[in-house]
């Protein structure tokens, strides 16, 4: 949100002064001033994005409320996010409004994704508030929609971009270039490349109960190329389209769990994801809309473990996933205050590794066909919002030619609203009902022992009530105030897990039990002006949760607390900025927790907090705009753990230079 204020008033009694301000750029935060949407809304984009001591988007969603992130070390460890506790295979992420999926395992690496490329990361609670929407959007428990950046011509130019070079500590070198072309007056094309490079060595602390040793973490290094390019355009009957192509290609190596004083590991991995992706959007009158979207990915994983032998030789498997998407919109408007629309989505998933892997685990390469459909419908009055939808899940799954289909039919529903009890449009309360489902990935169900496991899909419901606040005050100090709350109740049914079994390499897939989550999100933003030229934007973000397993009384961890989750968490962010200078300083707090299903001492893991502070200098050079940063990140040098045994880096430093033209 911003605020162009020439002139602002502020009164005291009887005196009336005016004061002539340059333009107050007003920004909303974590907290998005869209409050119309029933579903909890949190959105950094901006300058917000580059204010933040974060390297990739997994570093950026570290500050929303709801949120556990699971890193397992440095810049190139492995990065997935947990929300609400529902597990990270309930979280779609949507880039540029299509799924980045993965069938293989559910879960998306956000450590792939650079902040340089990004304008906006908005995370929703069950779904997107709108009901004109690809079916996958109504079909996650909570998504990430991920936004690149969109072009900013100035008068007279053809063409924008940014070069920028980061370095810091873990030997970290990260050059990148992003270049926008206006090919027309409707056409521009987009350009975006990085390389990351680093040694991933850092100092941590371990400890026993016996030894207390500080040694340097091994096998971390990692060297990722992504390029992205793509084409937009808007035709003379005001429809919009886009072709996006995307490359990111990694070698890494994986460094192992601390255990038994072994600091060393040999496990490599190696990525490749490919995809290109289209859309299309056209609003045919004031009544009907069309969106149409399609996407090929191909992926390549390369697992090494020289450490772990079987009867072929080391573990050495390389995985092949194909998908293909299409998807197809309608949204048709019936009368001033009633909308209606139907979304369908296919998509075509294959999975497969190298002949002699394929012999070595009796793997059948599956294919798997599904089919979404949704049917939502909204009620839009002055004061109040009502959402309701549909959504019909049909997927066929076969494992070889000779074998039966695996079919599997649901139907889940959705209700949403919003609602403004009086006639202050600052203030709303919202709330929905959800019950969605995931499947058994295919390592869930086929990457097992005797080629197919019988495991039957996680249901879960959701509940939410809450409220937004959102305010712009005319007065010299508190320029803007927001603040939203929550509280959810989520039913966790047939819960898919993981249990080691005879071969620690692959362990068995079942289903086990039922988790409640209760839990309170609270989330408030400030813009302050201090004095004339000096403004100091505030965010502070507060998660109480308790998930606990209720799967059986007679059981030891009835209704104890879920492994790696925390009862309390929470962030603080706050920007201060004075001419060409801006301080950054963060917070992030993440109470006690147990990484195992008990909770008993040896099992404990205690709170962690680290303290982020960065400084940068922005100037004008040859109509340039060049941003010298310096970061100093876990500024007290804290040693903590995210995942029990994978060390995080302690205080680590990184520098930034960078040039628009």
């Amino acid at each position: 949100m911003a605020q162009n204020a020439d002139t602002i008033r502020s009164s005291s009694k009887d005196t009336l002064r005016n004061h002539h301000l340059k333009e107050v750029s007003v920004r909303a935060g974590r907290i998005s001033s869209r409050n119309t949407s029933a579903t909890p809304l949190q959105v950094l984009k901006g300058a917000e994005l580059e204010k933040l001591n974060s390297f990739s988007v997994a570093d950026a969603i570290r500050f929303f409320s709801g949120v556990q992130l699971k890193d397992y070390g440095g810049i190139g460890g492995l990065k997935t996010i947990n929300v609400r506790s529902l597990g990270s295979n309930h979280v779609a992420v949507f880039y540029d409004g299509v799924e980045f999926g993965n069938s293989q395992n559910g879960q998306v690496d956000l450590g792939k994704f650079s902040l340089d490329n990004i304008e906006e990361i908005a995370l929703y609670n069950a779904q997107k508030g709108t009901i004109f929407q690809s079916a996958k959007g109504f079909s996650a428990g909570s998504a990430i929609y991920l936004t690149s950046r969109q072009p900013q011509f100035e008068p007279g130019s053809s063409s924008t971009g940014k070069i920028s070079f980061k370095t810091g500590s873990s030997g970290l070198l990260n050059p990148s270039f992003f270049w926008q072309y206006k090919l027309s007056d409707n056409v521009y094309s987009t350009i975006s490349t990085e390389l990351v490079h680093a040694n991933g060595r850092y100092k941590f602390r371990y400890t026993n109960g016996v030894y207390d040793t500080t040694a340097v973490r091994q096998n971390g290094d990692i060297d990722a190329q992504r390029v992205e390019a793509g084409l937009n355009g808007k035709l003379k009957d005001s429809s919009k389209w886009a072709v996006k192509g995307y490359l990111y290609n990694s070698e890494r190596g994986l460094p192992a769990a601390i255990v038994s004083n072994k600091f060393d590991s040999h496990e490599r991995l190696w990525d490749r994801d490919v995809f290109v992706q289209s859309s299309y959007n056209k609003k045919f009158s004031d009544r009907y809309s069309l969106m149409v979207s399609g996407k090929y990915a191909n992926t390549y994983s390369h697992y090494v473990n020289p450490d772990i032998t079987t009867t072929t030789g080391l573990l050495n498997d390389r995985y092949y996933e194909n998908e293909l998407y299409f998807s197809v919109a309608n949204k048709l408007r019936i009368n001033k205050f009633w909308d209606v629309a139907l979304a369908a989505d296919y998509q075509w998933n294959t999975l497969h590794i190298t002949e002699n892997d394929s012999a070595k685990y009796g793997f059948a390469p599956p294919v798997r066909n599904t089919l979404l459909t949704a049917l939502a419908s909204e009620l839009h009055f002055k004061r109040l919002n009502v959402q309701a939808n549909l959504l019909g899940t049909f997927v066929n799954d076969k494992v070889s030619i000779e074998s039966n289909s695996d079919k599997k039919r649901e139907y889940t529903p959705a209700l949403l609203l919003s609602w403004q009890p009086t006639e202050n449009p600052d203030f709303r309360i919202r709330g929905f009902y959800k019950s969605i489902f995931r499947l058994p990935t295919f390592n869930d169900l086929y990457y097992t022992f005797v080629g197919y496991a019988a495991v039957k899909p996680e249901f879960n419901k959701q509940y939410d009530v809450g409220f937004t606040y959102n305010k712009t005050l005319h007065q010299q100090t508190l320029v803007y105030f927001a603040l939203q709350a929550d509280a959810y109740y989520n039913q966790v049914r047939d819960k898919i897990v993981a249990v080691p079994g005879a071969d620690l390499g692959r362990w068995s897939i079942i289903n086990l039990g039922k988790v409640h989550i209760k839990g309170i999100d609270i989330n408030a933003q400030a813009t302050w002006q201090i004095l004339y030229d000096v403004f100091v934007n505030t965010g502070i973000a507060y998660t109480y949760q308790k998930a606990v397993d209720v799967t059986d009384k007679n059981d030891f961890n009835y209704n104890q607390q879920i492994p790696y989750t925390p009862v309390n968490s929470g962030s603080v962010l706050i920007a201060a900025e004075w001419r060409k200078l801006t301080f950054t300083y963060s917070y992030i707090y993440t109470g006690e927790r147990y990484n195992q299903k008990a909770n008993e001492l040896a099992n404990y893991m205690p709170p962690w907090y680290t303290h982020d502070a960065g400084l940068t200098y922005t100037t004008r050079y040859n109509k340039h705009k060049l941003k010298l940063t310096a970061e100093v990140n876990n500024l007290f040098n804290q040693y903590y753990d995210v995942v029990y045994n994978f060390p995080l880096p302690g205080r680590n430093y990184r520098f930034t230079i960078s040039s628009t033209f």
